[in-house]
């Protein structure tokens, strides 16, 4: 699909300053390269990882790719790539999905008619980026305080049955893993971010207006301030991380204590039960009056001695 601006048409002219292309057909990819003489990189040159790739300058035209991951309708995350082709008359975008800032540029472009160039769009969508970024970090952060509230709630918050206790923390489990999974997306475009901006500021430092690099520069001390917030979460990430599964262990550690309690106490009643349940004449309780009494009171005697121990050593 083929969006020229300004006035969102689908046909290219002399007053063309942005050509958005979201999967671009053959036929589309030929009309924009014969109109403008510029090549435009295919899907598989812009998911290139090294940064030769990425970041290049070919006869005055700045050749830019940046990773980014958005979300289905199902949640789950889909890489897709945007590619920008910035020259001083027009700025070319390839991308195969549908970013927020896309959306919120053309809304800005519309409302502003001609007004606007290619440096002064290739900034908007930056700007759009960047933002959208800072939300989904300020998000994330709030999901991870909520997690750390259920992690290091009182322990009369907890529930007390073992079943509910494993399944409220294999849920804040899954929701930390879920948080450190979107922050590694949100740091790998963050990075592409700066380096995009840094490389657009130095290889056109020539044509760019001075607005459009003051703007680029705010742009990049905010991904700088980004950038360590996301470290920050990072580390909570992987604090919140190691305090569920210390939970988890400690839960465990306090099944396997009970059930080696059980079996110890239940090992002496079982022995001496097993002991006069055996069939010899010479057994000299056998004729005693008292003996079933005296039996029963050397099982309840052998059942709390051990609770006992247990107790004074502070096992429960």
């Amino acid at each position: 699909m083929l969006h020229a601006f300004p006035e969102s048409h689908t046909e290219i002219d002399t007053k063309t300053v942005w050509v958005d292309l979201l999967h671009p057909t053959p036929a589309e990819l030929e009309r924009v390269t014969q109109r403008f003489g510029l090549r435009i990189p295919l899907r598989s040159e812009l998911e290139e990882i090294e940064s030769s790739s990425r970041l290049r300058v070919e006869h005055g035209v700045v050749y830019l790719s940046l990773p980014v991951v958005v979300y289905g309708d199902g949640g789950d995350p889909v890489p897709a790539p945007i590619g920008f082709v910035l020259s001083p008359s027009v700025l070319i975008t390839i991308r195969f999905s549908e970013p927020h800032a896309f959306k919120a540029v053309r809304s800005r472009c519309e409302k502003r008619g001609g007004q606007f160039g290619s440096e002064e769009t290739f900034a908007a969508i930056i700007e759009e980026m960047v933002d959208f970024g800072a939300d989904l970090l300020e998000k994330i952060s709030a999901e991870l305080a909520g997690v750390s509230k259920c992690v290091f709630r009182p322990e009369v918050g907890r529930p007390r049955r073992i079943a509910q206790s494993a399944r409220m923390l294999r849920s804040m489990l899954r929701d930390v893993g879920n948080s450190g999974e979107h922050l590694s997306y949100i740091r790998e475009t963050i990075l592409g971010l700066q380096r995009i901006i840094g490389f657009t500021s130095d290889a056109a430092e020539d044509w760019l207006k001075p607005a459009t690099q003051s703007r680029l520069k705010t742009q990049r001390h905010d991904l700088t301030s980004l950038a360590e917030f996301e470290s920050h979460l990072s580390g909570k990430v992987q604090f919140l991380l190691d305090a569920t599964l210390g939970f988890i262990n400690t839960e465990q550690n306090d099944i396997f204590k009970v059930l080696t309690i059980v079996s110890v106490v239940g090992i002496p009643p079982t022995l001496i039960a097993s002991m006069y349940g055996m069939n010899f004449h010479n057994m000299p309780e056998y004729s005693w009056s008292f003996g079933y009494e005296w039996g029963l009171g050397l099982i309840v005697l052998s059942t709390l001695v051990p609770m006992a121990w247990f107790k004074w050593r502070g096992w429960w």
